[in-house]
């Protein structure tokens, strides 16, 4: 999570360059309730304490507004097709969302 809003912090600083203005917080979608969790919730665990620096990098750019983290369920993660192997239905599912077609699909 802590690379992903490193990606988001410099894709905004890329915009600014390109004088294109971003308003409100950049969106950071996650499909894991307990990191979203862990990233709003102040309270020291001792099941956390490998991933404190992270976890206070993230929580400092939630603090300031600079970023958002919406949860999106599993089945609606669209990258996961690039990943991951999954069942026939989903995949064609979730390549049509990126208007992609299977080539080797029967038509």
């Amino acid at each position: 999570m802590a690379m992903g809003v490193c990606e988001l912090l410099w894709l905004k600083i890329i915009l600014d360059d390109l004088k294109i203005r971003w308003e409100g917080p950049m969106r950071l979608y996650c499909d894991n309730k307990s990191a979203i969790s862990i990233a709003h919730n102040p309270v020291q665990h001792d099941r956390t304490k490998h991933i404190e620096v992270d976890r206070h990098f993230i929580t400092e750019k939630l603090d300031r507004g600079l970023i958002c983290t919406p949860f999106v369920s599993t089945k609606d993660q669209v990258a996961d097709v690039l990943i991951k192997g999954l069942p026939n239905n989903v995949f064609q599912d979730l390549i049509s969302e990126l208007g992609m077609e299977d080539i080797h699909s029967p038509t």
